[in-house]
């Protein structure tokens, strides 16, 4: 697996440096690079890339504020002298945070979490099968086969979900929640929350944005709000 990578900094020697580093690891593959974050926009949205090395402290975008404008799909390495700025990178999902000046052994490190992340993607991509009624995924070294009526509600943790059936245990599955919420059907599931996809048929009880089952509590967030209210309000007498 090869990563398409992509570096930004405003510092020549930094970015030469990123760049060299780049160039002598073998799972990763430079596209582009810049000293602005700006410029790099049109790029992302004509081309697959997979990773940006990506400087915080820059005169006409920060990294920071050019990481929410990417897609989340998007994983990011930050490069900065400045420690106080991890925690801003925590919030936006970066992958590491490199502090100047690095070597490429701290580099190398820092793109290895970003390869293993990759991977589990690849894997979760292929440990789901949908057909029309149902879907197979790989769990506890089996394949099981899920029937759609038989889902209540699905939650993301981190790499995994966690499939809850009606009367049975939970089942634990490496599936990436992006992935499963296009596979399933959107006229019988739909993403309530970023760790929560739901059975639309087997909603009884909604209580202040809540949706209740049993005694689990799945939250509707204010991103899906308004498409939820919306499936509610059509059915609503």
């Amino acid at each position: 697996m090869k990563l398409k990578c992509i570096a930004i900094d405003d510092e020549p020697l930094a970015l030469k440096q990123v760049v060299s580093y780049i160039d002598k690891t073998p799972f990763l593959e430079l596209v582009f690079q810049s000293n602005s974050a700006l410029k790099v926009l049109e790029v992302i949205g004509n081309n697959e890339i997979d990773l940006v090395f990506l400087d915080i402290q820059m005169p006409d975008l920060t990294g920071i504020e050019f990481a929410r404008l990417m897609n989340k799909d998007i994983k990011i390495i930050f490069t900065t002298a400045y420690q106080q700025f991890a925690l801003e990178g925590f919030k936006v999902e970066a992958v590491d945070y490199l502090l100047k000046p690095f070597n490429y052994e701290e580099f190398l490190n820092a793109a290895g979490k970003a390869l293993k992340y990759f991977e589990l993607v690849f894997q979760a991509e292929n440990n789901v099968k949908t057909s029309e009624n149902y879907l197979f995924v790989k769990a506890d070294y089996k394949i099981r086969k899920i029937n759609f009526d038989d889902i209540q509600f699905i939650e993301g943790l981190k790499d995994y979900v966690r499939i809850y059936i009606e009367n049975e245990k939970p089942i634990m599955s490496l599936i990436n929640m992006k992935l499963l919420d296009q596979k399933l059907p959107s006229d019988k599931f739909m993403r309530v929350h970023r760790s929560y996809i739901v059975n639309l048929e087997k909603i009884n009880v909604i209580e202040r944005n809540r949706i209740i089952f049993g005694d689990k509590y799945i939250p509707v967030s204010d991103g899906y709000k308004d498409e939820f209210q919306n499936f509610i309000n059509q059915r609503f007498l």
